[in-house]
C-alpha cells in the first residue's frame, strides 16, 4: 500500500512526515496483533475447559442453550472481537 500525503507548509521534511506516519500504522498494526492474540488466547482457555468450540459455543449460546454464567458472556465478547478483526482484515 502506498500514501501519499500533501503539505502547503514546508517546515516539513518529507522524511519526518513518511517516518511518523510509519511509526504510527506499525504502531496501530502491532496493537492489532497483541489484541487478537489476547483474545485468541481467551477463546483457546474457554475451549480446552468446556472441550467445545468457539464456534460451536457461539451456536449454542445464541440458541440459549448454555447458562447466564459470566464467563460465557466473556468468551462470547472474546470470539466476537475476533470475528470483526478477521472481518476488517478481509477488507
Amino acid at each position: 500500500m502506498n500514501l501519499s500525503v500533501r503539505t502547503k507548509s514546508s517546515r516539513y521534511e518529507k522524511g519526518n512526515i513518511r517516518d511518523a506516519v510509519s511509526f504510527a500504522l506499525n504502531s496501530a498494526a502491532a496493537n492489532a496483533r497483541q489484541r487478537f492474540e489476547h483474545y485468541a488466547g481467551i477463546c483457546k482457555r474457554f475451549e480446552k475447559k468446556h472441550k467445545l468450540t468457539s464456534v460451536k459455543f457461539v451456536e449454542q449460546f445464541e440458541m440459549g442453550k448454555l447458562g447466564d454464567e459470566q464467563e460465557f458472556f466473556d468468551w462470547y465478547a472474546a470470539k466476537r472481537a475476533l470475528d470483526l478483526y478477521q472481518e476488517n482484515q478481509e477488507k
